[in-house]
């Protein structure tokens, strides 16, 4: 998939204007960012969990070896 570059910023930032005005968007683009910083923290905490999963399963399996 192609990245969407500088004129295709600019056209979405155009369009996002014309359908919200101007006094919408600082409000908008708020939700935006807490938004995507609240699904970033949920994603660090589900691969931080299933990090956490994997060393205790690593460590029974060591825990294991040593008592055969």
């Amino acid at each position: 998939m192609p990245s969407i570059g500088v004129p295709g910023l600019i056209i979405i930032l155009v369009i996002a204007l014309i359908i919200f005005g101007p006094s919408k968007l600082p409000q908008l683009g708020k939700a935006v960012g807490q938004t995507l910083k609240e699904f970033k923290n949920s994603t660090k905490d589900i691969v931080d969990d299933v990090a956490d999963e994997f060393k205790i399963d690593e460590k029974e399996s060591t825990d294991k070896k040593k008592v055969s």
